[in-house]
């Protein structure tokens, strides 16, 4: 095991309110590992969703063989979507455990579950094979994985907080956030080169199964890095409290006792994942379907622009480290709320050129809030509750307001005939998430709720 991060006093750190005055030195090595161990999870995840987004077809096939096009694809959707629902129950059961036993401890089961639950779907017998056990099996599948990710997403923003100096957190954090956009892109972008090479009859056959075998190796690299890091300072630190007969903190005292903090997260995540679910998982759809443009370029417009945000997020990471989060994330608001209809009428125009400057726009806007929101989100909350307070607000925000965008924004679209409902349904977001900014604190340089400096 690699050695324990070193403390050293500092007689120049100045003292924050309930947090010791002893400044923490890490090690860089370590630092590295931990936004490593964390960014591979968070790819991982988004590897499957970009996998399951771009085989869905291929699914409904295996999986829902009703003859029904539409039907197969909204049932397979519907086995998607209902990760979503258990992932407030993850966050109740994997965010307290974090906040009890260890960040280390509960990253490394999150990542065994996750990759065992694609693993899992590569492994299914189809439908034709078992009848009816097939569905269930996936269904059961995606269960295991939407647990597991109530429990991912907070853990991996939190160990990266509280392992990254005070004045480079917004840099180090940013990565999480590249590693959902490189995971996605290697998901969809292996989907696609399969659907190149192999016959629709060997991709329903055998072919679809590959992209979630590769979740295996994938978990295996994973658990390793993760298992070989030592605890996060900061836990380390309350650990020894705790030890010192402080009594352990009740579920109650995550929620209420912190309900100012969950409110400011609901609404930061609200804007964060609205406008990500609605860029990355709905526009694709919206092309094809509303607009009738050619599937195969809506979706390389797509991960184009998330290659463009890949290359621009560790320098808008950097940037939150030099203004702020908040400056970061209120450009990203207003930005939002003032271009959302512009580049919808872009996009709108039909052409390569016109849609790839309107996605463009708002994928370089949303880099706002992938770059700041992973630093910006765990400072809201003390040591003590941090991994089970971000787990509750950051579930229910994603659960009730992100993951639906795309089912909500098509049904405004089917109740009012009106094509610019995915503008306004980001104006509104950019509202809410403008109003958190407006009430959260700064947290750019400045020492971690609870946690002493970090240099």
């Amino acid at each position: 095991m690699p050695s324990a991060p070193v403390i050293t006093p500092s007689a120049h750190t100045p003292r924050t309110p309930d947090a010791p005055s002893e400044a923490v030195a890490v090690d860089p090595a370590l630092v590295k590992r931990a936004v490593k161990a964390a960014a591979l999870g968070n790819a991982m995840e988004w590897f499957d969703f970009g996998v399951y987004s771009y085989i869905a077809v291929t699914l409904g096939k295996v999986f829902f063989p009703s003859g029904n096009p539409t039907a197969q694809l909204l049932s397979t959707f519907g086995a998607f979507a209902a990760a979503f629902l258990v992932r407030p129950l993850g966050g109740l059961v994997f965010g307290p455990l974090g906040d009890r036993v260890g960040r280390q401890k509960v990253l490394a089961v999150t990542m065994i579950m996750m990759a065992a639950g694609t693993f899992a779907i590569g492994l299914i017998p189809s439908y034709a094979t078992i009848g009816v056990g097939a569905p269930l099996l996936l269904l059961l599948a995606r269960l295991v994985q939407g647990f597991s990710t109530g429990g991912e997403y907070a853990g991996a923003t939190t160990f990266i907080a509280e392992y990254a100096p005070d004045k480079r957190r917004g840099f180090l954090g940013s990565w999480l956030e590249f590693g959902t956009l490189a995971g996605y892109i290697a998901g969809a972008g292996l989907v696609t080169l399969m659907t190149a090479l192999l016959s629709t009859e060997d991709l329903v056959s055998w072919g679809w199964r590959i992209p979630f075998l590769i979740a295996g190796p994938m978990g295996v690299i994973g658990l390793y890095l993760r298992l070989r890091l030592e605890e996060t300072p900061a836990f380390a630190a309350e650990a020894e409290k705790a030890e010192a007969s402080r009594p352990k903190v009740p579920l109650r005292e995550m929620i209420t006792g912190q309900w100012r903090a969950l409110l400011l997260c609901v609404g930061l995540v609200l804007v964060f994942n609205v406008t990500d679910y609605m860029l990355l998982s709905y526009m694709p759809s919206y092309l094809t379907s509303e607009l009738k443009y050619d599937e195969t370029h809506g979706l390389l417009v797509v991960l184009a622009v998330m290659a463009l945000m890949m290359i621009v997020q560790p320098f808008a990471g950097a940037l939150s480290d030099r203004i702020g989060r908040r400056p970061v994330i209120a450009a990203g608001c207003a930005g939002f709320l003032l271009l959302s209809v512009p580049a919808l009428l872009l996009i709108r125009q039909g052409s390569l050129v016109a849609i790839g400057l309107g996605m463009g726009a708002l994928g370089l806007l949303l880099v706002c809030f992938t770059a700041a929101m992973p630093s910006a989100l765990p400072a809201l909350f003390p040591t003590r509750v941090r991994y089970g307070s971000l787990s509750v607000g950051f579930n229910v925000s994603v659960s009730l307001f992100g993951g639906t965008t795309p089912l909500v924004v098509t049904a405004l679209i089917g109740a009012t005939g009106n094509m610019m409902m995915p503008a306004y349904y980001m104006m509104a977001a950019a509202v809410i998430g403008g109003a958190a900014v407006w009430f959260m604190t700064e947290s750019a340089g400045r020492p971690l709720p609870g946690s002493a400096p970090q240099r």
